[in-house]
C-alpha cells in the first residue's frame, strides 16, 4: 500500500477512535490484518463464548478460524440444524463478532440486515461487540454512511446470496420492497449506554463490502 494512503488512513483512524470514545465505545486502529488478529484475541478472553453475524472482515483476518479453537466456545450457527436456535444463542455470548455496513469520520455505526439478528444482537444481548471494520468503509458524515451501506455493501451482499432483488441487477439501491430484500431494518449506533460493550478494530486494509 503506497505509504500517503497508509498515512491517511492513520490520521482518519484516530478521528474516528476520537469519535468512537465521545459516543462510549472503544476503537483501536491496526497497521495490517496480522495485527488487527492480535488485537481481536486480546479482547476475547479465552474460554469466551463467541458468535458472529455474518462478518466477512472477520473472516478475512483470520479472527473466525482462531476461535474455532479448544480455547473458546465458538458458536457456529452453520453447524445448527435449527438456524432459530443459533441465533438465539448469540444473545447470550460473551463477544458477538460483527462489522459495520459503514461509519462515520464521527464514530457513527451503520449496519442494515435482513433477518435482523445481526442489528438486534448489536443493539443489545451479548455481552461484548467486536467490530472489525475496514478503513474502506469510513465515510465523511452519516448521508455518506447510509448511501455506502445501501448502494455498495447491500447490492454485493445481494449478489452474494443470489437474491433477486433489484439492487444485485443493476448495482445501486432501487428502494425496494422485493420479497427478497436484505435492507428491512435499518441500525445507526450513535452512542453506546453501556460502557467496554462496544469495540471497533479499525484495519489499514479493504476488508468486508
Amino acid at each position: 500500500m503506497d505509504q500517503n494512503v497508509i498515512k491517511r488512513n492513520e490520521l482518519l483512524a484516530q478521528r474516528v477512535i476520537k469519535g468512537l470514545e465521545s459516543r462510549n465505545m472503544k476503537g483501536y486502529y491496526a497497521a495490517s490484518k496480522e495485527e488487527a488478529l492480535r488485537l481481536a484475541l486480546e479482547l476475547i478472553p479465552k474460554g469466551s463464548s463467541v458468535t458472529m453475524g455474518g462478518a466477512m472482515s472477520a473472516h478475512e483476518i483470520g479472527l473466525v478460524e482462531a476461535l474455532k479453537g479448544p480455547d473458546y466456545r465458538f458458536i457456529d450457527r452453520d453447524a445448527y440444524a435449527d438456524k432459530r436456535a443459533a441465533m438465539l444463542a448469540a444473545y447470550d455470548a460473551d463477544v458477538f463478532l460483527s462489522s459495520a455496513n459503514a461509519m462515520t469520520e464521527d464514530g457513527i455505526l451503520v449496519n442494515i440486515d435482513g433477518n435482523a439478528n445481526r442489528v438486534s444482537a448489536i443493539a443489545q444481548g451479548p455481552k461484548k461487540v467486536l467490530m472489525i471494520v475496514g478503513m474502506n468503509k469510513v465515510c465523511k458524515d452519516l448521508d455518506g454512511a447510509m448511501k455506502r451501506a445501501r448502494n455498495v455493501a447491500a447490492p454485493i451482499n445481494a449478489q452474494r446470496f443470489g437474491l433477486s432483488t433489484p439492487c444485485a441487477k443493476t448495482g445501486a439501491c432501487m428502494d425496494c420492497k422485493s420479497p427478497d430484500t436484505i435492507c428491512c431494518q435499518f441500525l445507526i449506533t450513535r452512542y453506546s449506554r453501556h460502557s467496554d460493550r462496544i469495540h471497533v478494530i479499525l484495519v489499514n486494509d479493504n476488508l468486508g463490502f
